[in-house]
């Protein structure tokens, strides 16, 4: 492309140049034809001059013939002038014109210059860019090439050491099956000699054998069970509230009982409802009697969770009972359609709710019958094959997220029902009190259902995993009569243990005796390092007690001096000026009152000397004991040196 453009741009260098050359010619030929026509102009300027003398002169004698000449010379001379002018005319616009073309072709030609020139410069900075764009390429195909080849040579030291290894690990495996045959053989035969009896061959026999008791396990169950009777208490609640409100509703919609006779289905409707608590409390019952069968010393499975099998009846009787009141309910809100009072969209949203009535009840059985089955192996244990066991847990989980869907439509649903009957002129407040209370329950039963269908989903490996017992490369579960009797032998295996375990004698502890005997020989080596200190301090001590007796004398002969003195300036000044003597006394009072402090600060020297020694030595002594717990050693020290310094060892 830009060997094209610069071919282009040579080309219109070579135009420019011919165009150039043709206006050269025009410009010269434009010249040419003005120099003609001031000639001409000229020549005209000079006939008319010829023609004004002669007129002047032959005015008088030739009057007739000068104008015929001078008419026939003016129209030869007009004619040629007009000529001139004509073609004069014509060179002017045929110049103006290749003027104007040159104009117009110069500025097109200067335009597509520069835009080509542009052109050029774009495509050389395409060109450098690429150019540099292929220089980084080149050389980062370079550097991967170096890498390449450095982990190459890399690779091909590893696949030698892995060959290597691989050979290591192919004599082992030969020396391991050569070990592990000679074990086998060892072993069958002394299973053989040995054993006359191999229990786990059978099924039956292999279900008898205590299993290894998981504590942890047992702790996780339990923690679930306490969950799952919280998570059932609430939904029991939020059922006896939504049953009762409902109940409560039947009576005052749409007949209320206190001003009218209600119908006989509502009646009968509402007499079914009364007794909603018979049938839903002992779901809560149930699941309290198998928390509590589950404790940390049995082994929970599903063939020794009898307890199960009370809850699953519960749960039959209050599927029963919603079964039996699904009629009456739905003709209910059928009574509440052909009412006078309900509106197309009432209408519209009892359907829906019909609708909900009849899925919350599919969703009771389907949920009925899943754990109907879990109870099988506790009951009949050929009932339920151990292939379909986690199956039937991931049905109830399915069934629990149905029903916590199915509350949340019945919640919307009904939410948007009370809010169009709380518009009805005839709407009472204790309809709307009673329509609040049951969106209440319903949500309370929206929440309990999403909080157990997650909590069933998310422990549901879990429930796979650590609810089985039997054998591995069993088909079905072991017989509960087998359960029983697999935990009365793991009572007495227990029982057993404890009787083995015997109690120990008291003693200290290993770790304690360590640290006593630590702490008994750095006391020792303490008290030798102590003594040496103490000693090397009492030999300060008695040195600075010298130093502070001579000292002392040294004060009293110097107060000596001093006394002696005065009393000598005081005779010898006695009879001399009577007004310098306050002067004097004043001097000599002062130079008394400097020495005597000279005197105290070197008496106190010492003593200050001795205080500051005894105590560090006295702190540095208390933190070594203490630290060392030697405090009889302390208290002997202390009356022994009490003597030296009493203010200190009060304070200590």
């Amino acid at each position: 492309g830009v060997m094209d453009e610069q071919a282009n741009s040579a080309s219109l260098k070579e135009q420019l140049k011919m165009r150039d050359q043709s206006l050269r010619k025009l410009q010269q030929e434009m010249d040419s034809l003005t120099f003609r026509n001031q000639q001409l102009a000229k020549r005209v300027e000079l006939l008319q001059d010829e023609l004004a003398l002669s007129e002047a002169k032959g005015k008088k004698n030739k009057v007739e013939s000068s104008s015929q000449l001078s008419q026939e010379q003016k129209s030869v001379f007009d004619e040629d002038l007009q000529k001139k002018i004509e073609e004069n005319e014509r060179l002017h616009i045929q110049f103006f014109e290749a003027d104007e073309q040159h104009k117009r072709l110069e500025s097109e030609l200067k335009n597509r210059l520069e835009v080509l020139e542009t052109d050029a410069a774009q495509h050389q900075a395409v060109v450098d860019s690429l150019t540099r764009k292929y220089i980084d390429t080149i050389e980062k195909l370079q550097n991967d090439k170096t890498k390449l080849e450095i982990k190459s040579q890399t690779l091909e030291r590893e696949a030698k050491e892995c060959r290597f290894r691989a050979e290591e690990c192919q004599q082992q495996l030969k020396n391991l099956h050569a070990d592990l045959g000679r074990r086998l053989d060892d072993s069958l035969c002394i299973i053989n000699e040995k054993v006359p009896f191999n229990d786990t061959r059978s099924s039956q026999y292999n279900a008898l054998n205590v299993p290894l008791h998981n504590r942890r396990c047992q702790l996780k169950l339990r923690d679930i069970a306490g969950q799952a009777l919280a998570f059932v208490q609430d939904l029991v609640t939020a059922l006896l509230n939504f049953h009762t409100y409902m109940e409560q509703r039947v009576q005052i919609f749409p007949i209320d009982s206190a001003t009218d006779t209600i119908s006989p289905l509502n009646q009968k409707f509402s007499q079914y409802l009364h007794e909603n608590a018979s049938y839903v409390r002992p779901l809560e019952e149930g699941m309290l009697h198998l928390f509590e069968s589950i404790t940390e010393d049995t082994v929970t499975v599903l063939e020794t969770t009898v307890k199960l099998k009370v809850f699953s009846e519960h749960l039959t009787s209050y599927t029963c009972f919603l079964r039996k009141i699904l009629p009456y309910q739905l003709k209910s809100l059928e009574e509440e359609c052909e009412s006078s009072l309900c509106t197309a969209a009432l209408r519209a949203r009892n359907l829906e709710l019909h609708n909900d009535m009849k899925k919350i009840t599919a969703v009771f059985e389907k949920l009925h019958v899943y754990v109907s089955l879990i109870v099988l192996p506790s009951i009949k244990p050929e009932g339920l094959l151990r292939t379909n066991y986690s199956s039937v847990f991931i049905h109830i989980a399915a069934g629990l997220h149905g029903f916590h869907n199915v509350m949340k439509e019945i919640s919307k649903h009904y939410s948007q029902k009370a809010a169009l009957e709380h518009e009805l002129p005839t709407a009472t407040q204790k309809l709307i009190t009673t329509n609040d209370c049951i969106l209440s329950s319903v949500v309370a039963l929206t929440n309990g259902a999403g909080k157990i269908a997650s909590f069933f989903s998310n422990n549901l490996d879990h429930f796979t995993a650590s609810l089985s017992c039997g054998p591995k490369g069993g088909t079905e579960f072991i017989s509960p009569l087998s359960a029983e009797c697999m935990l009365q032998y793991k009572k007495k295996a227990v029982a057993y243990m404890k009787s083995l375990k015997k109690p120990y004698s008291d003693s200290v502890p290993y770790e304690e005796a360590l640290a006593n005997r630590r702490v008994l020989l750095s006391s020792t080596e303490s008290r030798e390092g102590l003594a040496q200190q103490v000693q090397q301090s009492l030999e300060k001590i008695a040195k600075l007690e010298q130093e502070k007796e001579h000292w002392m004398l040294e004060a009293q002969l110097a107060k000596i001096k001093l006394e002696k003195e005065n009393q000598k300036l005081k005779s010898s000044l006695s009879g001399q000026l009577i007004e310098p003597m306050p002067e004097n006394s004043v001097l000599l009072n002062a130079a008394e009152g400097e020495r005597e402090e000279a005197i105290k600060k070197t008496s106190r020297e010492p003593v200050k000397r001795m205080s500051l020694v005894s105590d560090f030595f006295l702190r540095s002594f208390y933190f070594s004991v203490c630290w060392r717990k030697d405090l009889l050693h302390l208290e002997t020290w202390i009356l022994t040196h009490e003597s030296l310094c009493p203010n200190k060892f009060v304070g200590l």
